[in-house]
């Protein structure tokens, strides 16, 4: 299901909020089954469909996240998540946080765990920078394959940078 489509919203990385909500309540007033109680059992079974698909789209588009893999997906870039590579460029010092979190792991010391935690701030501040513009001003008529295939590595790094900060995160209580 597309989401945008559904709403009747452009498909973009960048999304009035306002006008999401807006939609989301309207769709849920139209859509709610308790507002469908007279109707015969076909129409209750569509309206509790559009209601469930309602929600899934207000929850995929109002989380920035969500709504990239969402659109990854209806381009077709996400078809099968184990099959994406993560450039070996990001994955060599990726490879060098690793290895100060095991020497943490063993060794603990603040000031190596406080360069460790600046280091993947660096790195994704420096990935939030360069792919800002192009979740800016993607469209649909202006987007390029290159642009989604950039956001689309853009989304595997974050996803393993979410990875590392979970294993910072263990470190927290110390």
């Amino acid at each position: 299901m597309n989401y945008f489509e559904f709403y009747g919203l452009p498909v973009s990385f960048q999304i009035d909020a306002a006008a999401l909500r807006r939609i989301f309540y309207q769709n849920s007033k139209k859509y709610h089954p308790d507002f469908h109680t007279l109707s015969d059992d076909v129409q209750q079974s569509e309206m509790l469909e559009k209601a469930t698909w309602n929600n899934e789209a207000y929850q995929t588009l109002s989380d920035p996240d969500r709504r990239m893999l969402h659109l990854l997906q209806i381009k077709g870039l996400w078809e099968d998540a184990g099959k994406q590579s993560i450039p070996q460029d990001f994955l060599i010092d990726m490879m060098d946080i690793n290895e100060a979190l095991m020497d943490l792991e063993i060794d603990f010391d603040p000031e190596r765990f406080a360069k460790a935690v600046q280091g993947v701030e660096n790195i994704e501040k420096e990935l939030n920078q360069g792919i800002r513009p192009i979740l800016e001003n993607y469209t649909e008529e202006t987007g390029s394959n290159r642009d989604l295939q950039a956001v689309l590595e853009f989304f595997l790094k974050k996803k393993y940078l979410l990875r590392i900060h979970e294993n910072l995160s263990k470190f927290a209580p110390r």
